[in-house]
């Protein structure tokens, strides 16, 4: 057929190169999958130092390389506060929020456990920030981990401490596995004291061992209580064990009053919680009898180092779990004002209550302290030192130390083997300490070391 002059052919390229495109694409391999996009690969949070004592101690600033081992990427922000008032600390959180945006905060300060208003207010200032904020936030060591009976509806503030009812089961745990089964209980007006009085009460009544609880005191501890009203009463004491519950202070007040009326020395066994023991690095105020037994938690024993690594795990085992269900990090939060706006059931805080990591169980309960705290029973020894003599785990009383019935306090006379010797009126005790810590020790009853 003829084609009109001056009109080029019709081209054949179009048809021909959708042609050549299709049976490229039948041909070739099936295209790779791409990773789908994280929002959040890695979580910020942030590790507070609070106290002046950590100026020297913490050189330099924490970097992911000391978290490599953790399941999700960490950015660690070091902060470093002189002080624990609460405007210092709800600065430079609210500071350190609004520069990163964080997924959670650990705190660690050098606040004594005896501190008295300065421990609660610590852990209230944190308490009020993580309700306002919805930031977790995990108290690892100090006052931030002095466990508060009742937290803000909407807390997401977790302790690493034990609760007083569970520093009351250790007690218990002790006493009976020594037969000690008179005690009386002498107790300041320090806020909880009737909590502990309580508890106290429902163990006895419905405890399977035969318990004698002798007497219940509350007595005015502060300075300028009634010192002859104080000392009357505790003449009235007819127990040689005696569990106590007061502040750090209070607990000096109350061991002056008790020397004076011959309730410290031989035969009398003292046992305190956490609040009452202090800090156990620092040296025991000089009213404190030798033989004091004491109840914290193994916190005492870790470093820094390995505080501030099971916090931040705590985070990142929480992040891992909330990535594995929705598949995604959620995005941290990043002003004090506005809190995050998340439904309660997807959190990241409800994935940190379940955690376990290097063989340790770092869970916690609703009321956001541990439900199953290592517990280390302490004594003070006659260089005025604490000295770990057993520990509490899973309901369960590791003794490191043979501790004879009722001949903890007494006087002691050592010989080459090892050996104390102690009168009583109604016995003689020949106690010994143990050869090894694999050895069990036998209530009432006494081994040698060789």
């Amino acid at each position: 057929m003829a084609l009109p002059r001056g009109q080029p052919p019709p081209s054949l390229w179009p048809p021909l190169c959708l042609l050549l495109l299709l049976l490229l694409f039948i041909s070739s391999p099936p295209p790779l999958q791409a990773r789908p996009l994280l929002l959040h690969p890695s979580i910020n949070v942030a590790v507070v130092f609070s106290g002046s004592s950590y100026q020297n101690e913490v050189r330099g600033r924490l970097s992911g390389e000391n978290f490599v081992d953790l399941p999700v990427v960490v950015s660690p922000v070091t902060v470093l506060v002189n002080d624990t008032n609460p405007r210092d600390l709800l600065t430079r959180l609210c500071d350190t929020m609004a520069t990163e945006r964080l997924h959670g905060v650990v705190f660690e300060d050098d606040v004594g456990s005896g501190a008295g208003a300065q421990v609660a207010e610590v852990s209230q200032i944190l308490d009020f920030l993580s309700t306002q904020t919805t930031l977790p936030i995990v108290g690892i060591s100090g006052g931030s981990a002095v466990v508060i009976p009742y937290k803000a509806e909407g807390s997401s503030f977790l302790q690493m401490g034990a609760s007083l009812e569970q520093q009351i089961l250790c007690m218990f745990k002790l006493m009976e596995e020594y037969d000690w089964g008179e005690f009386a209980v002498i107790t300041s007006l320090l806020p909880g004291y009737d909590t502990f009085v309580d508890i106290v009460e429902s163990y006895t009544d419905t405890s399977y061992f035969l318990w004698n609880l002798q007497d219940i005191l509350t007595l005015e501890m502060s300075v300028g209580a009634n010192d002859a009203r104080t000392k009357r009463m505790l003449q009235q004491v007819d127990s040689s064990v005696l569990l106590a519950y007061c502040s750090y202070e209070e607990a000096q007040y109350l061991f002056t009053q008790a020397a004076e009326v011959g309730l410290l020395g031989p035969g009398y066994i003292w046992i305190l919680p956490s609040l009452a023991v202090g800090n156990p690095d620092s040296p025991p105020p000089v009213s404190f009898p030798v033989g004091v037994i004491g109840v914290i938690t193994d916190q005492w024993r870790k470093s820094l180092r390995q505080r501030v690594r099971e916090g931040v795990a705590i985070v990142a085992k929480g992040a891992e779990s909330f990535k594995k269900q929705y598949g995604f990090i959620p995005e941290g939060h990043g002003d004090c004002n506005k809190p995050a706006k998340q439904s309660v059931n997807n959190t990241l805080f409800r994935h940190m209550l379940n955690v376990t990591w290097e063989r340790k169980d770092l869970s916690f309960n609703n009321q956001g302290f541990l439900s199953n705290p290592s517990m280390i029973i302490v004594a003070l020894d006659r260089e005025r030192l604490w000295d770990k003599v057993g520990k509490h785990m899973l309901g369960d009383l590791r003794s490191a130390t043979c501790l004879a019935s009722h001949g903890q306090l007494l006087e002691h006379v050592f010989d080459d083997r090892h050996l104390t010797v102690a009168t009583l009126e109604r016995s003689i005790l020949v106690m010994v300490e143990c050869g090894t810590r694999a050895l069990a020790c036998v209530r009432n009853t006494s081994s040698c070391r060789r």
